[in-house]
Formats: C-alpha cells, sequence, structure tokens
C-alpha cells in the first residue's frame, strides 16, 4: 500500500506530503482546487509519461516521491528479475529535469521509464471517470473474465503455444516467399554457379600467374642479360673467372714471403666462390627460362578469365569468387530442397495450431463456466447501487482468428431495464449507468486481482441520493480489505472514509491536509450547502458520519 507521497515543484504544488491511511481514505476540495493535478502527480510516480505540466519553479527540478509497503505481495521475483534491490519498504522516485529529462528509481536504483510502470501496475489502480471507456476494449473484457475464472496459469501455457504457433506461420511465409523468389531466379543462378564451377578457382593462382607471365614476357631480355654475364664470367683467358684464378694463384706463391698476400688470397677465393655460384645459378635459371608462346597465351587467357569474373561479380580476388560460388550453390540447394522445407515447416504450424486450438477451447470453458457467476455477481452489486432491473450478461462469441488472449471476443451486454434486449454496455449505458457498472466490476475484481491500493477519482460522477449512499457503504466495504484512494464530490460517499483530505488553494498554492473530526462535520456540511453552511447541513453531515 501507498504510506507515504510527497511532491516538489509539480504545476500549482510547491510542496506537498500526504501520510495515508490503510483503508479508505477520502480526498475532496472545490473545483479547481488541484485534486487533478494530485492524480497528475500520482500518474508521474507509477511511470505515465510527463503530460508536459509546467513547473511552478522553471528553474527547479520536480520531484514525486512514494513509500510503498510490499508486505504480502511476493513481489521478490519481480524485483531479481529486474536486478532490483526488494525492501520491504520500497521508494518509488520520478524526477523531471527543467530542460524536461525524465529520471526514475526505485529504492534509489535508476530504472527505466518501463520498469516503473511495469510495477507501479503492481502496486496501484488508477481509476478515474474517464476509464468507464474501457469497457469499449475487448482486451479489458476478456482479462476482467479471465481474472474471476482463474485463468492466469492457462492463459500462460496457451500464450506459449499462440507464440509458437505465430513464429511456425512466419516462417512458413518466408519459405513460401523465398522458394518462389527462388525459382524465379534459378535460371541465373544456376548459370552462375556452373560458370564458377567450371573456372576451377584455385585461392592464390592470380598472383602465381602474374609472377610467371612477368617472366614469360621479358625471357628474351633475360636470357640476354644471363648470356652477357656468362660471357663476362667464363671467356677464356679473359673471363673474370679465369683471371681471378690466376691472380689467386699469383697471391698463394707469394705468400709465403709476404704474409698479406696470403690473406688476399683467402678472400679472392671466398669471392670466386660466390662469382662460381651465381655463374652456376645463372647457367641453371637459363636453361629453364625459355620463350614459350603456347604456355603464354594459356596464362593470358587465363588471367583474363580471372579478371572478367572478379569484375563481373564485384569480388576483390579468387577467394571472394569462390564465396560467392558457395553462396550460389547453397541458394540452389535451397531451392532444390524448398519443397521438404515448407512441408515441414507447414507440419509444424499445423500442430502449433492444433494445440493452441486444444488450449483455446479449455478457456473458452472456462470462460463460459464462470460467466454466470461473473454476471450474478455483478447485477448483486448493481443492485445495490439501485438498479434492482438491470440485466447483464457475459457474452462469448467466436473470434475470427485466434488472437493472444484465445478465440473468444467478449461482450458485456447491459440493459437497464429487464423488459429490453441486451447489448453492448459501452453502446447504451449514461453516464451514471457506466460509473456504477465500473465500480461493480472494480469489487469483483479487485480482491481478485490482489491489488494492494486502487484509487477512484470521481467515479460516483451522475450519481446522487441513495444511490451514492449505497456507492459509499461498496467502496468502505471494498477498504476493510484493501487501501482505498476516493476522490468525490458526494458526502454520503466521502462520510464513509477512515481518513478524509482536503485539497485546497491558497495564494496560488495547492495544498492538501487531513482533517480533524470537527473540520471534517464541518467539510461535509460544505458538501452538502455549499459555501454558507446552515445548521440543517451540519446536522445531515452528523447523521452521515454516525455522530
Amino acid at each position: 500500500m501507498l504510506r507515504h507521497l510527497s511532491v516538489e515543484n509539480y504545476a500549482l504544488i510547491d510542496q506537498l506530503d500526504l501520510e495515508l491511511d490503510a483503508h479508505l481514505n477520502i480526498i475532496t476540495g472545490e473545483t479547481g482546487a488541484g485534486k487533478s493535478i494530485l492524480m497528475g502527480a500520482l500518474g508521474l510516480l507509477l511511470g505515465a509519461k510527463n503530460d508536459g505540466m509546467a513547473m511552478k519553479n522553471a528553474t527547479r527540478s520536480c520531484k514525486v516521491e512514494g513509500v510503498f509497503d510490499l508486505g504480502g505481495l511476493n513481489l521478490e521475483a519481480f524485483f531479481e528479475e529486474n536486478e532490483l534491490e526488494y525492501a520491504p519498504e520500497t521508494t518509488l522516485t520520478r524526477v523531471i529535469t527543467p530542460a524536461g529529462k525524465s529520471r526514475a528509481f526505485v529504492n534509489d536504483m535508476p530504472v527505466t521509464l518501463q520498469q516503473m510502470r511495469d510495477l507501479g501496475t503492481r502496486l496501484v489502480d488508477i481509476h478515474s471517470q474517464h476509464q468507464n471507456l474501457i469497457l469499449s476494449s475487448e482486451a479489458f473484457r476478456t482479462e476482467a473474465i479471465d481474472t474471476v475464472a482463474g485463468n492466469a496459469t492457462l492463459l500462460e501455457r496457451y500464450g506459449v503455444q499462440f507464440r509458437r504457433m505465430q513464429e511456425a506461420c512466419r516462417r512458413v511465409t518466408a519459405l513460401r516467399e523465398a522458394a518462389e523468389t527462388g525459382r524465379r531466379d534459378e535460371e541465373w543462378l544456376r548459370f552462375q554457379c556452373e560458370e564458377l564451377a567450371a573456372a576451377n578457382l584455385r585461392p592464390g593462382e592470380q598472383a602465381e600467374i602474374e609472377e610467371e607471365l612477368a617472366i614469360l614476357e621479358n625471357a628474351d631480355r633475360i636470357g640476354e642479360a644471363f648470356m652477357t654475364l656468362t660471357e663476362a664470367l667464363e671467356a677464356d683467358e679473359t673471363g673474370i673467372l679465369s683471371r681471378l684464378r690466376s691472380s689467386e694463384n699469383d697471391l698463394q706463391h707469394i705468400g709465403e714471403k709476404y704474409p698479406a698476400a696470403a690473406a688476399y688470397a683467402e678472400r679472392l677465393h671466398a669471392v670466386l666462390e660466390e662469382l662460381k655460384d651465381i655463374d652456376s645459378s645463372v647457367s641453371a635459371d637459363s636453361q629453364r627460362i625459355d620463350s614459350d608462346p603456347e604456355r603464354l597465351g594459356k596464362l593470358s587467357s587465363r588471367l583474363d578469365l580471372l579478371i572478367s569474373l572478379q569484375q563481373k561479380h564485384h569480388a576483390a580476388d579468387e577467394e571472394e569468387l569462390i564465396a560467392i560460388r558457395d553462396r550460389y550453390a547453397a541458394q540452389l540447394s535451397d531451392i532444390d530442397h524448398s519443397d521438404e522445407e515448407i512441408l515441414k515447416a507447414e507440419a509444424e504450424l499445423q500442430k502449433a495450431e492444433q494445440e493452441a486450438l486444444t488450449l483455446s477451447g479449455k478457456l473458452h470453458a472456462a470462460r463460459e463456466k464462470h460467466a454466470p457467476k461473473f454476471a450474478a455477481e455483478m447485477l448483486s452489486t448493481l443492485t445495490k447501487l439501485g438498479m434492482p432491473d438491470t440485466v447483464f450478461e457475459v457474452g462469448l462469441k467466436p473470434a475470427p482468428a485466434l488472437t493472444a488472449k484465445g478465440g473468444d471476443e467478449v461482450e458485456f451486454l447491459f440493459s437497464a431495464n429487464r423488459n429490453r434486449a441486451p447489448q453492448p454496455v459501452d453502446r447504451i449505458a449514461s453516464g451514471g449507468e457506466l460509473s456504477r457498472v465500473m465500480l461493480s466490476l472494480k469489487v469483483l475484481l479487485a480482491e481478485r486481482m490482489q491489488l494492494p491500493t486502487i484509487v477512484f477519482d470521481e467515479i460516483d460522477t451522475g450519481v446522487s441520493g441513495r444511490i451514492a449512499d449505497a456507492m459509499g457503504e461498496i467502496i468502505a466495504r471494498l477498504g476493510t480489505t484493501m487501501q482505498v484512494v476516493d476522490i468525490t464530490h458526494l458526502p454520503q460517499v466521502a462520510s464513509k472514509g477512515s481518513a478524509h483530505f482536503v485539497v485546497y488553494k491558497s495564494e496560488g498554492h495547492t495544498g492538501i491536509r487531513r482533517l480533524g473530526e470537527e473540520e471534517r462535520t464541518t467539510e461535509i456540511a460544505k458538501m452538502i450547502s455549499g459555501s454558507r453552511i446552515s445548521e440543517a447541513a451540519m446536522a445531515q453531515a452528523k447523521i452521515l458520519l454516525g455522530k
């Protein structure tokens, strides 16, 4: 339950603190005093989007903070799933900066707005007169009957199968589209794949060809250079090798008498060995390198093919061409086996549909079983609210297709007159009737949904007299099992509260304070007679308060 609410710098509120009772809290005040502003601040705390309400002081942040007692709500798992620190007394904080940026915190830990909203729905249910429009929501009506029927576990099982069915349906659609596209492209793909396969691609081949071509294209020049070198090294008498060998011998002969000559001879010998090695290598290369026009033409053609394929397929090298070839081959394989894949996926879809239909049937049976009880409880409360001739029925009809909630479309059929055929409640009920229907629904659902706090924002619009008193009794009874906050204009309802707060405006500020017993009598008398309180109004107020 909400123990404490504080608001700073929001609209007309400068600073506001509110300590709430555990049962029925009544909030009253003149029109324009700021009750709607208070509800807007509470909405912010529960994750609502910033509605653009101006800050009272544009240089300061707006801050709304609420302290909640989470005892018995079994929210530990929620906190764990969201990586939040659980505490039996938990504080929610919402801050709007002067720049309009929003920050949200749970126990001083930053959270997303969605996390705050998810937690807020588990803590407080806010019902305003505008929420009567929710009766036109088929999803709300379905959720209501499922709550009464206790279908939570069954709905979870159905949801798993429904999502599985949707995924299987998407897969079948994707496979069919891919197969259709593949059949259109099959001939082109097959040609490309065969062309690339026929090329017998090999990584690194282009670099090897380019290297060999460079040699073949320059074979004559290379041969001439090698021949010139060979002649220079090997020519009789004038060749470098012959002349250096002679010099080496001369140096060796004088080495005994001139030691430095022996050293020169050794060094010269090393040079001769290197030159002989060069001569041998050049001779070998000369025999290997030969002008081969046929080989040159074959390599040139092969290089042209590789470059042409790379340009055609926008590939950088043979590795990319091989990857493209393999991709085309895989696409062709998918096309060849597409019918098998489609049949397999269709079988999975059919199985998922059948399992979803089976669970949908169980949901329908549970809803059908509990529909009379739902209607009976609604009629019991509506009778107490002065509508004894009301007809209320829960109608179930097949939906055009399975939805996330099953195969039913749920209708709330209503007639204020027993002699008239019931019709959808959101179409024919008046404002006052809608208020009473919604209150009856809230009473029916509140205990089953285990909400710790429910807020009624002028749910009693269009109601007066004896019916207002009955509505107050019902709301008060609800307050014995949970925390209720009721913003009301009706003295009959206000008199039922265990705590009474009045919202007021003073010098441009909105404030709220809890009333003492005498103040409460005066406030209710004012609600009866207006600003000029008569003795009769005071007497009536005391009667309503049981004094």
